[in-house]
């Protein structure tokens, strides 16, 4: 079937909403931009002070955009009311143009994760929620059998990331949770919870990290919460890109590059196929989807992704292969 696609209007003015959210992010420095160097990465700070205290912010890692925009951010703080009316305004359009907005209850959790910082600290949405945010990156339209909607909200992040940049969630993300009434869920083994359940409804909450190693549960220190670590997460959340939620006037997310998204769910489909076939199809009717959208709009980079899975070991070929001899025309179009 033929993809649908939105109108050059819609695709343009997402983009431009989600550089509208990337100057607001650069925009709120309260000091000094500061460059730091950890472990061969360079990481740029909000140095100002509290009295007689330095406190420091992470803003985000170094790249060509951050770079602009922090050479730029008294010009951005001056024109940040401007930017909120068109903010609003290019949600008016989208909403319009009939691209998805979430619903209130997520959209609200997403606003307050992003005011606390855990995207900014690297924190990225994963499954479903961050399959329906491509509709704007790709310009796609998406059909109500294309989204098998879930209220579960998945947030995964790298353990390291989270120790290296010696920042924390303000306020933590345990005191943003019980905002919402979500409880922890309790674990079968002692231990710390990864699982939040919302008391009145039922929305779940997990917190995801890459396992090297075990899959056992691991701290996120810079979200102040616990996580269950898992094999081949790390390729998933690699290199995140920007999204815009269309709540109110918009909310800065970040999400997983769209190539590398479709191919780690044929890798999940396989993962899934013996314990929850309802799942696994859904896996590969999102990664066909998406893959199907990548050859017209971003060969190339499908092609790397897949490479790159593929290079990582016999495990991976094997997950990738199973999947794929269900999905013959994908594995044709993949090559």
């Amino acid at each position: 079937m033929p993809l649908d696609r939105h109108s050059a209007t819609a695709h343009a003015a997402y983009h431009d909403l989600l550089r509208l959210l990337l100057d607001d992010r650069t925009s709120g420095l309260r000091g000094t931009p500061t460059r730091v160097e950890r472990n061969r990465h360079v990481y740029w700070y909000d140095s100002f002070r509290i009295g007689t205290d330095v406190r420091k912010t992470y803003i985000g890692e170094e790249n060509p955009d951050l770079l602009a925009r922090i050479t730029r951010h008294r010009e951005l703080k001056l024109a940040s009311e401007g930017r909120a009316a068109e903010r609003a305004r290019l949600v008016r359009i989208l909403r319009a143009e009939r691209l998805m907005s979430h619903d209130a209850a997520t959209g609200s959790l997403l606003a307050a994760m992003a005011t606390a910082g855990v995207f900014r600290l690297g924190g990225t949405v994963v499954g479903t929620h961050a399959f329906r945010l491509y509709e704007g990156e790709l310009g796609l339209r998406y059909r109500f059998d294309d989204l098998a909607q879930t209220g579960d909200l998945d947030i995964a992040s790298f353990e390291r990331l989270s120790l290296a940049l010696d920042d924390q969630a303000d306020p933590p993300m345990e005191k943003v949770l019980a905002d919402f009434a979500f409880e922890p869920v309790p674990t079968l083994d002692p231990g710390p919870a990864w699982r939040w359940r919302q008391s009145k409804g039922a929305a779940l909450v997990e917190f995801l990290t890459p396992a090297f190693g075990d899959e056992g549960v691991r701290p996120l220190a810079a979200l102040g919460v616990s996580a269950q670590a898992l094999h081949h997460l790390n390729y998933l959340i690699a290199e995140p890109i920007p999204a815009a939620v269309l709540y109110r006037s918009g909310v800065l997310v970040q999400i997983p590059r769209p190539e590398r998204f479709a191919i780690h769910k044929l890798i999940v489909a396989a993962r899934r196929e013996a314990r929850d076939r309802i799942k696994a199809e859904k896996d590969r009717r999102q990664a066909r989807f998406l893959i199907e959208a990548l050859l017209d709009d971003r060969p190339d980079e499908l092609q790397d992704a897949y490479q790159d899975a593929l290079s990582r070991g016999p495990r991976w070929q094997e997950r990738i292969a199973t999947t794929l001899k269900l999905m013959p025309d994908v594995a044709a179009w993949l090559g």
